[in-house]
């Protein structure tokens, strides 16, 4: 078992999965890398806290995966 997995729920990413990510990711891939909750995560997304940049296309929230990296120090 990885040591980010516990009874089945996976939690955080790899470095590896990080690296593997397209250009914008859904907030729930982007809450999971950053290790935070759903409800979490998409409150910070509405109140415009959000750790990295979001955008809003429709209903939908999209996390840009170059400020992502650089935030958890990955960016290339």
């Amino acid at each position: 078992m990885r040591e980010n997995e516990i009874a089945g729920t996976s939690y955080g990413m790899t470095r590896e999965e990080l690296l593997a990510l397209p250009a914008a990711v859904d907030l729930d891939t982007g809450n999971r890398a950053l290790g935070l909750g759903r409800s979490k995560g998409y409150a910070l997304a509405k109140q415009g806290e959000y750790p990295c940049k979001v955008l809003r296309l429709g209903k939908a929230y999209r996390v840009v995966t170059a400020d992502l990296l650089e935030l958890l120090s990955l960016a290339a």
